[in-house]
């Protein structure tokens, strides 16, 4: 490959709108590694549904100008479908609960079989990459960005599952995308806005932080993503994404698989690194692929420019288009080939397994457990219109009334704390913890299926079998129904 050929092979933009040929042309012309669809890029129908026969052709069309310049590998077509409050890809395709559902669960082999569900459905839609899952370990209410996007507060049991999720989805042909190294759960600033700082010793992050990705590594994990995080302990007033020092731990981990840097158009980095500075730091620092430049033009050019200079040695620019055509080669051969997809692999199949997922994550922190805490007829308040017209259609179902009895108050992403008789978390568990009323349940999700399993429990014709997967106040990690 030519040095052009490999500055784009390491590149993977954004774009604007639903049509995906200027796109197409920006890949061909400067041989791109494929590209992100964020939700402004997915088509919708006329009942404002993702059109999933439109997105396919989208993937399509970008896929197949990723193979113009004749390299015989599958081009990188990528999506952020976390579940929970991430998830690029709405109905018709299966709505998962947040990621804290499977802490709550503590179930790998459940975990695992999500993972799977939820690849198969968008590896139909020609999808090879997912940004998933997350292998931040949260530290509660004081961590802004990841809160309900982390599977566990524990270190062993946030690694356990993002094994799990990660091996389902490669088991479905997806390739999963490790996130945030060295760890976005424990800082208390949104990297989207502004650089956060990471206090933590390098023992401290040993014991905490680093935990899941030293498993998801053990594991073999194709792809880790760096964060928009300074380490002091590694480099200070460096962004971990483009610091040496943190792509050298990582390495120094045994992780020979591709490292992608979170989205360099993000607040954290574009303040401190303008035009195409940010992509040559990130690839000299030791990234292999570099995830939505503010310009893909201008990064292009910047590395090209900054090898032929010799600022960037030509080497690692070799090393790091290695790494993601030898990725995408593997990826060509595990995955299913086309038109081999799975019948379950429909949009909207995985359903069943969600509605699962929040049966077993659902935790009592306070009140009844087996016995019914409602009978006959609730109220409903808080939430958004769309929680409480699901909720109202799950107690239907169930044969419960509303508008009388209990007060149920629900409280949704980055909530405040709720009165009542009953307060439901629909996201993190956090708000439950100055939360008035005696009864306190988290459900970790909002999805028709989590409803269903809330109204279960509360009509006490299910029980609640999930435990705390952080502390909630003065409610420790554990706490749940026994």
């Amino acid at each position: 490959m030519s040095v052009e050929e490999r500055a784009g092979q390491i590149l993977m933009p954004v774009y604007a709108g639903t049509d995906p040929e200027a796109q197409a042309a920006i890949i061909e012309r400067l041989h791109l590694a494929g590209s992100i669809i964020m939700g402004d890029n997915v088509p919708l129908d006329a009942r404002g549904q993702a059109d999933t026969a439109a997105m396919t052709a989208v993937n399509a069309r970008l896929a197949q100008a990723t193979k113009a310049d004749g390299r015989p590998w599958p081009g990188l077509i990528g999506v952020d479908q976390e579940g929970g409050i991430v998830a690029r890809l709405g109905a018709p395709l299966t709505e998962w609960p947040t990621a804290l559902s499977y802490g709550a669960a503590g179930n790998v082999p459940l975990t695992k079989d999500a993972g799977r569900a939820l690849a198969a459905e968008i590896g139909s839609l020609g999808f090879t990459v997912d940004f998933a899952p997350v292998a931040d370990v949260t530290i509660g209410p004081a961590d802004p960005t990841v809160g309900a996007r982390s599977m566990s507060g524990n270190p062993d049991a946030a690694g356990a599952l993002a094994v799990a999720f990660s091996q389902g989805m490669q088991e479905a042909g997806v390739l999963p995308a490790v996130k945030h190294f060295p760890g976005h759960g424990s800082v208390t600033v949104d990297s989207h806005q502004d650089l956060p700082v990471q206090p933590a010793g390098i023992a401290e992050l040993e014991a905490r932080d680093w935990k899941p990705f030293r498993a998801a590594i053990a594991a073999g994990v194709p792809m880790v993503m760096t964060g928009h995080i300074a380490v002091p302990a590694l480099e200070p007033g460096v962004p971990a994404s483009l610091s040496g020092p943190t792509y050298a731990a990582l390495r120094g981990m045994g992780f020979k698989g591709v490292a992608v840097t979170d989205a360099l158009n993000m607040g954290a980095v574009q303040k401190q690194y303008p035009g195409g500075s940010a992509a040559t730091a990130a690839l000299a620092a030791g990234a292999d692929l570099l995830l939505m430049p503010t310009d893909v033009g201008q990064a292009h050019a910047a590395i090209v420019s900054a090898v032929a200079a010799g600022t960037l040695p030509a080497a690692r620019l070799e090393e790091a288009a290695i790494r993601v055509a030898t990725m995408m080669t593997w990826r060509g051969r595990i995955a299913s080939p086309p038109g081999a997809a799975p019948a379950s692999a429909a949009p909207g199949s995985g359903g069943d397994i969600s509605a699962r997922v929040s049966a077993a994550a659902v935790t009592v922190l306070s009140g009844h457990c087996g016995a019914p805490i409602v009978q006959g007829s609730l109220r409903i308040a808080g939430g958004s219109a769309q929680d409480r017209a699901r909720f109202e259609a799950a107690a239907a179902k169930a044969g419960l009334g509303t508008g009388a009895g209990p007060l149920v108050s629900l409280t949704g992403y980055a909530g405040r704390p709720v009165g009542g008789d009953i307060a439901v978390a629909l996201d993190a568990p956090w708000p439950l913890q100055d939360s008035t009323a005696p009864v306190k349940i988290a459900l970790y999700g909002r999805t028709p299926g989590a409803f269903d399993v809330l109204v279960a429990v509360l009509a006490g014709k299910a029980t609640a079998p999930g435990k705390l997967p952080a502390a909630v106040g003065s409610y420790p990690a554990g706490t749940g129904c026994p």
